[in-house]
């Protein structure tokens, strides 16, 4: 138990840093607290809400994932590395490509909406 205690308090630790300080995290952090509302609107089942939240939650959590990875390469060397620059640019285009899904599925529902059947 004290593990799990332990892991979420270090959750709790990366979860400040970067909202604090990461511009990306912070404006999907703005992003999530605006879907939540307009997910609702937009949706038209409880499904369709879950998967439109969670779209913005995936978004996120590979902001998360890449921010480790752009703090893991800087503490290894600021140097330009041709092995870290591929790390930060996989880590970058991860980001890219799930931008990309969570606009997808946006678009999708909202075309569903105000088509009136499923695209």
């Amino acid at each position: 138990m004290k593990r799990l205690v332990d892991a979420f308090f270090n959750s709790v630790r990366a979860f400040r840093r970067l909202a604090g300080s990461e511009t990306a995290f912070q404006q999907e952090l703005i992003l999530l607290l605006i879907s939540i509302p307009v997910g609702w609107l937009v949706s038209s089942s409880w499904a369709g809400y879950a998967l439109l939240i969670a779209a913005v939650l995936f978004l996120i959590l590979i902001e998360v994932l890449n921010t480790g990875i752009e703090a893991a390469c800087n503490a290894v060397s600021r140097e330009f590395n041709v092995d870290i620059q591929l790390a930060k640019d996989c880590g970058s285009l991860a980001v890219l490509i799930a931008v990309v899904l969570a606009g997808g599925v946006w678009l999708v529902a909202i075309l569903e909406r105000l088509v009136g059947t499923p695209v």
